[in-house]
């Protein structure tokens, strides 16, 4: 599973959220100094003087009308020609469009929310190689758990999973963004070639690093080991639910045995399905129970 484009943490509001994950494109830009063109609010002046030169366009209009029928050419072609050129200084005068309004309006929107929520959001091209694959391991273990039949059933505690494990997820992201952030500048200043005596700071400032990324290995390991012992409750449930629906037409599968003369021994499995059905009922016991202590261990 790849890693995620944009993590936003959760207490983040839903449309907010989404409006960020929407825009990934827009977050990039700023992160290289993009900033929305703030377009002038408008005159309403200039809707009044529209109005205006219309209606004196219009009374020109008639005006030239009358010399008109009054054969008065040379005041008629004057006139008019007046008239025209109100109507088209009116037609041509800048108008604001309705798609590149809402898409700067939108892009404020984005901009704003970014600043705002500044730090509770991660992009994946803030994260290196390394730290990538780690998010990408907790999604995956997140998802599915949240996706599993037995969490959907009500067996694990869904509400608990719905609140705490995006937490987890986010926490991850947050924590390997700042670790790459730290590594990156760390190996930059490596890379110049240090003195001995910035080499003996560098050193322990190095394992620092070391062991914040294994700090965060254990929380997505712990998040696996969750989603494993889901993953064999699911596969216990899957199996339970298959024997059932097998059991369910066992008298007919003995009903065509006895009315076909077969010989009973030739599906002998068929009688095994109750023990089978319990023996899955245990295990699926087992494994829920398994589930929900890696969940307390999760959490604490």
């Amino acid at each position: 599973m790849p890693c995620p484009t944009v993590m936003v943490d959760p207490a983040v509001p839903d449309e907010i959220a989404e409006l960020l994950r929407g825009h990934r494109e827009l977050l990039l830009a700023m992160r290289t100094g993009w900033a929305p063109v703030r377009k002038r609010r408008y005159d309403p002046m200039l809707g009044i003087v529209a109005s205006a030169a219309t209606g004196l366009a219009a009374l020109l209009a008639v005006a030239g009308f009358g010399f008109f029928l009054e054969e008065r050419y040379t005041s008629f072609v004057i006139v008019m020609t007046v008239a025209a050129l109100l109507v088209v200084g009116v037609l041509i005068r800048p108008r604001t469009d309705t798609e590149s309004a809402r898409r700067r309006a939108r892009e404020l929107e984005v901009y704003e929310s970014a600043l705002l929520y500044e730090g509770r959001f991660v992009l994946r091209e803030d994260l290196d190689e390394g730290a990538r694959a780690l998010l990408a391991r907790a999604r995956a273990a997140v998802e599915a758990v949240m996706e599993s039949r037995v969490n959907a059933e009500g067996l694990l505690d869904g509400v608990r999973n719905a609140v705490m494990l995006p937490e987890q997820e986010w926490e991850i992201a947050r924590l390997l963004a700042k670790l790459s952030a730290l590594r990156s500048e760390h190996e930059e200043v490596v890379a110049e070639g240090l003195t001995p005596e910035v080499a003996a700071v560098a050193e322990p400032l190095g394992e620092a690093l070391a062991s914040s990324e294994q700090a965060v290995l254990a929380r997505v390991e712990a998040l696996e080991r969750y989603a494993g012992h889901v993953a064999e409750a699911e596969r216990a449930f899957r199996a339970r639910h298959q024997i059932e629906r097998f059991g369910a037409k066992l008298p007919r599968y003995e009903e065509l045995l006895a009315e076909s003369g077969a010989d009973r021994s030739a599906v002998p499995e068929l009688g095994r399905l109750t023990e089978d059905a319990d023996r899955l009922e245990e295990t699926l016991r087992d494994s829920v129970t398994s589930a929900h202590e890696a969940f307390r261990h999760l959490n604490g």
